[in-house]
């Protein structure tokens, strides 16, 4: 049995770089991979303090050798698309010349002002294939003389059944209360003011599981201190309260973002039965394309509407898009074309 190495910074998290990787991970099993994990942070086979977003020296090539040194493939989840952790980059770079391997890109460093003066990433090899998770992304990588094939994300349609009535209990939102979730890390691009907006203007509590990174520490904390909304804070972490319980116990998916490489909780929404308000950019209105309803987060009468009276024909016709498009049986199809036609084969 062919064996493949997943690398990122983490992996086994709630992040969406996290959920999307370990789906790959099950597909590649199913194709009838051995499959081995590697991160500088999470519940991985393989832990390289090194590769992680914030550690403070790059990985040991040693060590990095002993984690994928065996492995006949190596996926690379986005640590070689955005320069998070440059030093870590470098290593992996250097350690998979001339080694089959795909290079997952989720995030490359033109799509955000603070890191478009990167050049460095992404790199490219022969030996190497990249994968965009839009066609969007994969347009941009042609203009740069890169070649990509775009594989979009796949979404399990069958997930757990979720606990709304215990999760609201837990959260202290009542049977009648509304309950706006945004189910994000808390940084600029989330676009957190208009998602507080959205929930003043609805009279509804606001839940955010995930915790203020890449310095947005202090800006986060001064608009929940100024907002009109309850705030919940309560965590994701797979077992007191899990991603099913998260849509469960929600009224509303807000996700205003000004910028996704993909979007996932959207999707999530439409698997769960949930309206989405959603933000108006690129990937977004790709994925609209496709056909996709989902609310405008600043119209905030036509949300109170949807609220007040359910579109369920809405709803239901965005799952059946799921089930059409963005399935985890779609997405192992697309990679096993990928990999046949590399010759890479378990």
């Amino acid at each position: 049995m062919g064996t493949c190495a997943i690398l990122s910074f983490r992996l086994g998290m709630t992040d969406g770089v996290s959920v999307v990787a370990e789906l790959w991970r099950q597909a590649l099993e199913r194709l009838g991979w051995e499959t081995t994990t590697v991160a500088g942070e999470g519940p991985v086979d393989h832990l390289v303090p090194g590769l992680a977003i914030d550690a403070t020296r790059p990985p040991s090539p040693a060590d990095l050798d002993r984690a994928i040194g065996a492995c006949d493939l190596v996926i690379v989840e986005n640590l070689l698309s955005i320069p998070m952790n440059l030093a870590a980059s470098t290593v992996v770079i250097d350690a998979l010349a001339g080694r089959p391997a795909i290079l997952h890109h989720h995030d490359p460093p033109w799509q955000r002002a603070r890191f478009a003066h990167i050049t460095l990433l992404p790199p490219d090899h022969p030996a190497w294939a990249h994968v965009t998770i839009n066609r969007l992304t994969e347009r941009q990588f042609a203009d740069r003389e890169l070649t990509a094939t775009t594989i979009y994300n796949g979404f399990d349609l069958d997930p757990p059944p979720g606990r709304r009535d215990r999760t609201r209990a837990l959260l202290d939102v009542g049977a009648g209360d509304r309950l706006v979730v945004h189910p994000v890390r808390a940084i600029a691009r989330k676009n957190i003011p208009s998602a507080l907006r959205l929930c003043e203007a609805l009279d509804a509590a606001y839940w955010i599981p995930g915790r203020a990174e890449e310095g947005y520490g202090d800006e986060f904390e001064r608009l929940l201190a100024a907002t009109s909304a309850r705030v919940i804070r309560h965590p994701v972490d797979r077992t007191d309260v899990t991603m099913s319980d998260l849509y469960a116990a929600s009224d509303l998916v807000a996700f205003p973002s000004t910028w996704e490489g993909f979007g996932n909780p959207p999707i999530e929404a439409a698997i769960h039965l949930r309206p989405a308000a959603v933000g108006h950019y690129p990937v977004a209105d790709e994925l609209r394309a496709l056909g996709f309803h989902w609310l405008d987060p600043e119209d905030h009468p036509a949300v109170a509407a949807e609220l007040a009276a359910p579109s369920e024909g809405a709803l239901a016709d965005n799952r059946r898009l799921v089930e059409q498009h963005l399935s985890t049986e779609r997405m192992e199809a697309d990679i096993a074309r990928l990999l046949e036609s590399r010759g890479w084969r378990p």
